[in-house]
């Protein structure tokens, strides 16, 4: 029996063992090096000796001593890869299982099998303008958080809450969102305020905005065209 492949895994399991030891202290030495910072993980990058190093929103590189830092994209050039790029769009997902389902406007067209999230102010022209397109969706379940911006809109909140307390929240926000026919005026306890609280959470600060299924973040008043390709490119 030959032992080299054993050797071989041994090697490597060892390699990987070391990578993450390295990066773990070069973290702890970043944190004490530079207080004022947030950073949130340290990863070997694909390049040998350099990490990866996530701050915030921001990845950066630097070596073992954490002294020099290159800001900018990391692509690999064989498979044409924005390497930078997805860290950075999986670092701004969002856990789609659990958010508040139950404090938004839920509408369901055709069977329903995909999911979609969408952050939005009901005197907001363009999430009125989304609305036109996302009735162009089949097959899809829509969970609508209303978040009004009350320093741009000031009777958004109120609207927003009228929709919440119609006998039909989903009729009512579509004929308000695409028609401009808002519902009677009307209070109960609402989930308006959760709502706003929730989108500052998640780092929402314009609408409208879609979450995936997958936690992918998709701003701005989108074609439909646009949003089922986004939707097809769900990836883990």
């Amino acid at each position: 029996m030959s032992f080299k492949p054993l050797l071989v895994l041994l090697s490597l399991t060892l390699s990987v063992a070391h990578a993450d030891e390295s990066a773990e202290a070069l973290a702890a030495r970043l944190k004490e090096k530079y207080p004022a910072t947030r950073i949130e993980r340290v990863d070997p990058s694909e390049i040998p000796a350099l990490y990866e190093v996530v701050m915030g929103q921001n990845v950066a590189y630097t070596d073992a001593s954490g002294r020099y830092f290159v800001f900018g994209h990391l692509f690999d050039m064989q498979t044409q890869r924005d390497l930078t790029a997805e860290r950075l769009e999986k670092q701004q997902r969002v856990a789609f299982s659990e958010l508040p389902f139950a404090d938004a406007i839920k509408t369901v067209r055709g069977n329903g099998e995909r999911l979609l999230a969408v952050f939005s102010d009901p005197d907001c022209p363009y999430c009125q303008r989304l609305e036109s397109e996302l009735e162009k969706l089949d097959n899809l379940t829509l969970y609508t958080f209303a978040y009004p911006l009350e320093s741009l809109h000031p009777e958004a909140k109120e609207k927003a809450v009228s929709v919440w307390c119609a006998p039909d929240r989903a009729r009512a926000w579509a004929e308000l969102m695409t028609s401009g026919k808002a519902s009677a005026k009307r209070t109960c306890d609402h989930p308006v305020d959760r709502n706003i609280a929730l989108a500052q959470r998640l780092g929402i600060q314009g609408t409208p905005t879609l979450l995936s299924a997958d936690g992918r973040v998709l701003p701005g008043a989108a074609s439909s065209e646009r949003i089922e390709q986004w939707l097809a490119e769900s990836r883990p």
